[in-house]
């Protein structure tokens, strides 16, 4: 039986069509660039390859557009820059001065966003160390500690006490009671008798909750979270509900481009590929759609105004950090060795992205050496000891020759956060605009 079922969920999953990335959705992305083309190259005639580059206007619009979005349907928000998706101290600064706050994750986050300049600071994440609650309550007046359990209560009171300072705080419930997701926050069943603890710590004013649902495409999951706190809400104490400054929803949201996938990353195509490995990946690329900020907005704030408002008047606070700094970091690298005709080596390897992303995940390769909007297959990898250094499995250009320089768009979110010292040296970065001249080239490291 155990079998059969095994099989029929098998077939189930080869029957399945993940959406076409659509032909004409890949070349307007790339001419888009390519009208840009200059600038680029001009970058790798002065700083070399491979490196980094940060458009500061590009960060500055996500942050309008998102800002915009949610402050039409609601009156009182606060958006707060989560950090870890990309931690260069630039990205943070630059939102810093927009007007933004950040979402920390650790010490070493917090001691980067205080160096920023940053006046509002959410500290979350489970199992913060007695140096990082000390840090957070050194500055208690730039710090909001997000609690993560009980015993985290206990400690924060204990070295806010020694310290002699009042300490802000919310609480971090979780949005699944099972599986791995349980090691965030405590149950919404059990915020009642948070409250009730926290009370009694006189050095902590708990004043705020936070939840994070994470990977969403649309915003139904965030809706059904905002649904079960109304739930709780409801069973709160009036003095309970009238400590409540803040709701903090999280992150979470997709940019409206979607998932862009190589076959091998459609639930599918790796299905096949694990069946029977494929040693040549065809040149077709998959798409799972997002929809745009304004509907995640309009969906969010509607279930606020039903679910949240009826018991708390509140500001409701936001931890974007992939919809921010995904389009505002590019990677651009050099080919060194044209091994075959579609076989190709580059300066830059998988360090620099900190994982091997590309063999499930798709971002055009751009050769703005010679640029065109048509697609070649050739296998595109990187200079490291490892087989799986794969940047793509076609190019977008009208040839390819050692010495041409290559674009990878939009790889802000979650690649700089990861990068790692193994082999090779990480790439340098670039500020594409400064505060006064948006066409300034800026190097940063």
């Amino acid at each position: 039986m155990y079998e059969n079922d095994i099989l029929r969920t098998v077939e189930s999953i080869l029957r399945q069509h993940t959406p076409r990335l659509d032909a004409s959705e890949i070349e307007k992305f790339v001419s888009d660039f390519l009208t840009r083309r200059e600038i680029f190259l001009k970058i790798c005639e002065v700083h070399g390859s491979p490196v980094y580059v940060i458009e500061r206007a590009v960060l500055g619009e996500r942050l309008k557009q998102f800002t915009g979005a949610f402050r039409r349907e609601l009156s009182d928000i606060r958006v707060y820059y989560a950090v870890k998706s990309n931690n260069h101290p630039l990205m943070a600064g630059i939102l810093v001065k927009l007007g933004a706050g950040l979402d920390v994750s650790s010490g070493l986050e917090l001691k980067m966003g205080l160096e920023t300049g940053a006046e509002d600071i959410v500290f979350s994440g489970p199992g913060k160390t007695q140096d990082e609650l000390s840090l957070a309550v050194a500055n208690s007046d730039r710090v909001t500690v997000l609690m993560d359990s009980f015993s985290e209560l206990d400690r924060l009171q204990d070295i806010a006490e020694r310290a002699g300072v009042l300490v802000r705080a919310g609480i971090r419930v979780n949005t699944k009671a099972h599986g791995i997701w349980r090691k965030f926050g405590i149950p919404l069943s059990d915020l009642s008798r948070f409250f009730d603890e926290a009370q009694s710590r006189s050095n902590i004013r708990t004043c705020g909750i936070q939840s994070h649902v994470s990977w969403n495409m649309n915003p139904d999951r965030q809706t059904e979270f905002i649904n079960a706190l109304g739930n709780t809400l409801a069973g709160l104490s009036v003095q309970h509900r009238s400590r409540i400054e803040f709701i903090d929803l999280g992150g979470g949201f997709w940019p409206s481009q979607g998932e862009w996938l190589q076959e091998a990353g459609t639930c599918e195509g790796a299905l096949r590929n694990a069946i029977i490995p494929q040693h040549d990946q065809p040149l077709v690329h998959f798409k799972r759609p997002a929809v745009g900020i304004e509907r995640f907005a309009s969906a969010i704030g509607s279930a606020v105004r039903e679910h949240i408002f009826p018991y708390v008047s509140c500001r409701i606070c936001f931890e974007p950090g992939r919809w921010l700094c995904n389009d505002a970091m590019h990677l651009l690298m050099t080919v060194m060795d044209k091994k075959e005709n579609d076989l190709l080596i580059t300066d830059a390897g998988m360090n620099a992205v900190g994982w091997e992303r590309f063999e499930t995940d798709f971002f055009p390769v751009i050769n703005l050496s010679r640029p065109d909007i048509s697609e070649h297959k050739a296998l595109v990898m990187g200079s490291l000891c490892t087989p799986h250094d794969v940047w793509g499995y076609g190019y977008f250009g009208s040839g390819i020759e050692p010495g041409n320089i290559l674009l990878i768009p939009d790889q802000g979110a979650y690649t700089y956060s990861l990068r790692q010292n193994f082999i090779k040296p990480l790439p340098c970065v670039v500020c594409l605009g400064s505060e006064t001249d948006n066409s300034a080239i800026v190097a940063v490291e």
